[in-house]
């Protein structure tokens, strides 16, 4: 079967050399790993502070001692995706539970939120383990609570979102956005596409496979607290009319988006200009977090959009696990 690589989930416009430079796999040549610029320092008092836990993990910690997370995915096990062949979508789903428990029990990594931005296993797979061992709250769509319940999560934790909710909570704010998944091939296809419907009837069967984990919608969302908003796209799109009148501080800008018309230029117009953007979804996640990131081939070119969309704009590049102070 013919597998899914980055063409399908970003709109990457570059050919099949340049995927096969990017990660080595069966003898493919690996490629170095990204210069990146990275920013670490304790948090001003009553700031946010980010953590980047590779892919678009992202852990934000806000004023009060709480602690947001989005599409936590530590386990990171082998697809192939980054390949010119592409993952394979009968890859078994799993979760490295003693990885989760070793950042979890030494208080490195704590929750009281968990963003979904969307149904994939890149985003979703950990998340029911990641609920169940800090009891945080997950907000989704009706498909990813679904998939998440049929991976035995609490369901009593999961809370349905829709987009348009703007939900406050202790010392920081939680808006929920509609947005799109990243277009890909000349149908401008979302890959592993459907939904799962029926929230609180009969669960699903468990997924098994990659494949088992659809998009399900996809959500976007902004985090604020103190005197610092933060916005994250799961994907390389977007719905422009839902962000009209945010000004984030800091806007997590996921690699890609080569089919979307001005993926860039728009998105920095229309949320006035970041003081901060971040790349977020460019590296590898065959390798683990243990090692710097590797570009799979979409930072420098993210880089350069925003550089002459928004000059104004810094353009932050955080490496695994490293942290960022707005």
């Amino acid at each position: 079967m013919t597998g899914f690589g980055r063409r399908e989930f970003f709109g990457m416009t570059a050919g099949a050399s340049v995927l096969a430079g990017v990660v080595a796999c069966g003898g493919t040549e690996s490629a170095s790993p990204a210069v990146v610029t990275s920013v670490t320092g304790a948090p001003a008092p009553g700031g946010v502070t980010l953590r980047w836990w590779g892919n678009n993990s992202w852990e934000i910690r806000l004023p009060g001692g709480k602690t947001v997370l989005i599409d936590p995915w530590l386990t990171r096990f082998h697809t192939g995706t980054y390949t010119a062949a592409g993952a394979d979508p009968n890859t078994p789903i799993t979760v490295d539970t003693a990885l989760i428990d070793r950042y979890v029990d030494s208080g490195e990594l704590r929750a009281d939120h968990i963003l979904v931005t969307h149904g994939h296993y890149d985003h979703l797979t950990d998340v029911p383990y990641l609920a169940k061992k800090t009891g945080a709250t997950v907000l989704g769509t009706e498909t990813h609570l679904n998939l998440m319940a049929a991976l035995g999560a609490p369901e009593d934790q999961l809370a349905i979102a829709t987009g348009g909710e703007h939900l406050r909570f202790d010392g920081y704010t939680i808006r929920v956005l509609r947005s799109l998944h990243s277009a890909s091939g000349a149908r401008a296809a979302v890959a592993f596409a459907g939904t799962r419907t029926g929230l609180g009837a009969e669960k699903l069967p468990e997924p098994k496979v990659i494949r088992d984990l659809v998009e399900g919608g996809t959500l976007a969302y902004e985090v604020s607290g103190g005197e610092v908003s933060v916005l994250n796209l799961g994907g390389s799109n977007y719905i422009e009319s839902e962000l009209a009148g945010l000004r984030p501080d800091v806007l997590l800008l996921p690699a890609g988006g080569g089919k979307i018309v001005d993926y860039v230029a728009r998105l920095l117009q229309v949320t006035g200009g970041p003081r901060y953007v971040l790349p977020t979804h460019w590296d590898d996640f065959d390798y683990p977090l243990a090692e710097p990131a590797r570009d799979w081939g979409g930072l420098e070119a993210l880089r350069k959009a925003v550089a002459a969309a928004g000059p104004a704009s810094k353009f932050v590049t955080v490496d695994h696990l490293e942290t960022f102070t707005p």
